[in-house]
């Protein structure tokens, strides 16, 4: 298996491409598949590929035609004709169109657009790779440029891969930047790079191919500079008079969050003081003992008395920590989240980064995190995106903390 990650413009598909070409002369599978996000992107991005697709690299020994219902590319080698079916593997049921063939080479361009499930009779990701079970040389060859650095396809795929043994035959992994793209000039390179700001995730993504968030960023004036939000925790406790502890509890897929955030003299700054994010699941009296040992971690550092946020929609939990508070003498009053409407908390949040009046310790790591990464749903452009792919759990938790204040907070 190879993956290529990098910048736009780098060279991973056609590197891609001829690896593949090179593999077609002498395998001896005689089919194979290339799939894109859609049919067209695969033809357009493998097929031609600005030149250097397959078509172009098989000039005169290759021509487009059908394969049992599929589009595919016939190529001529000299082991013998090949049969590459071109198909895309955006949907829920793209996995349809590939059943029935055993696979040798699948090359696959955008790879985090596949669709993928945990049912791997669905998932389209999964029955392409259960296609080369039985092809004698199967190699896997994968592009994509950067994306949210929670997205599945590095927990369960690429980064997955990367220490393990899965691939006998080696697994091979290629980070691009836009200067591997040996076509493009110096003067050129300074061009493009004096459009960007150096700082921005734009640049990043798209330079250097760093993995980030760049499309719907809901705070994105955050996530373009977060360190400079960041406040040393000696000058954050220099002019607390409050911190408040939201909880946001985790269960079918999510995380627990506990967030301690500080608010200045007359409600001047937010300063997120301490986070800490529980990604794997636990019972009721784990949970009690860790919110017990964040409560103490947070009193000992600031010295303030809290009251704690958590999520109304749990009960039963919140009794729970009301009970360890008691038990065990925590400065806290434990209360409902007033869950005030999620619009609201988000324009208050961006209202206080834009008014520079929202800062951050090292201690709330996962905070600056998830406010760098979270996203707007492209199918509901005016909710925020709440799909397991980012850290939301940290954001709930955070608005839970503050927006008891929230009409102090906006009166500046």
């Amino acid at each position: 298996m190879s993956v290529a990650e990098g910048s736009i413009r780098s060279g991973k598909t056609i590197d891609n491409c001829i690896i593949a070409a090179a593999i077609l002369e002498d395998t001896p599978d005689k089919i194979h598949l290339a799939s894109g996000s859609t049919i067209g992107n695969a033809k357009l991005n493998i097929g031609a590929c600005n030149g250097f697709g397959l078509e172009n690299l098989f000039r005169g020994r290759c021509k487009w035609g059908k394969y049992k219902g599929n589009e595919c590319l016939y190529i001529y080698t000299k082991t013998g004709e090949k049969v590459v079916i071109f198909a895309g593997g955006g949907k829920a049921d793209s996995y349809k169109k590939i059943l029935g063939n055993s696979y040798g080479i699948w090359i696959a361009t955008e790879i985090n657009e596949h669709y993928d499930s945990d049912d791997s009779r669905e998932s389209f990701i999964k029955v392409a790779m259960g296609r080369q079970l039985a092809s004698q040389n199967p190699r896997i060859l994968w592009d994509l440029n950067p994306c949210n650095p929670r997205h599945p396809i590095y927990a369960d795929y690429i980064d997955a891969y990367k220490n393990s043994d899965v691939f006998t035959s080696g697994y091979n992994y290629e980070h691009f930047t836009l200067r591997d793209n040996l076509s493009i000039s110096e003067e050129r390179l300074a061009e493009i790079e004096a459009q960007y700001d150096r700082n921005s995730i734009w640049y990043k993504r798209d330079i250097l191919g760093e993995r980030c968030v760049a499309e719907g960023l809901i705070y994105r004036q955050f996530a373009d500079t977060p360190e400079k939000y960041l406040m040393s925790e000696a000058e954050a406790k220099r002019d607390l008079i409050i911190c408040n502890i939201g909880v946001d509890f985790g269960g079918n897929g999510s995380a627990t969050a506990f967030v301690c955030t500080g608010f200045t003299r007359g409600f001047q700054k937010v300063v997120v003081l301490r986070s800490q994010r529980i990604a794997q699941e636990i019972n009721p009296e784990e949970l009690n003992n860790l919110f017990a040992l964040f409560v103490k971690e947070c009193y000992n550092a600031y010295g303030k008395a809290f009251e704690v946020r958590a999520d109304s929609a749990e009960q039963i939990l919140i009794r729970g920590l009301k009970n360890t508070a008691l038990r065990q003498g925590l400065r806290v009053t434990v209360l409902n989240a007033m869950k005030r409407p999620i619009n609201d908390r988000i324009k208050l949040v961006n209202k206080l980064i834009a008014q520079e009046r929202f800062a951050w310790c090292k201690g709330a790591q996962t905070v600056a995190d998830a406010l760098c990464e979270a996203t707007w749903d492209v199918r509901h452009p005016d909710e925020r995106l709440d799909d397991g792919s980012h850290d939301q759990d940290s954001i709930d938790a955070l608005e839970y903390s503050i927006e008891p204040y929230m009409n102090e907070l906006s009166r500046f």
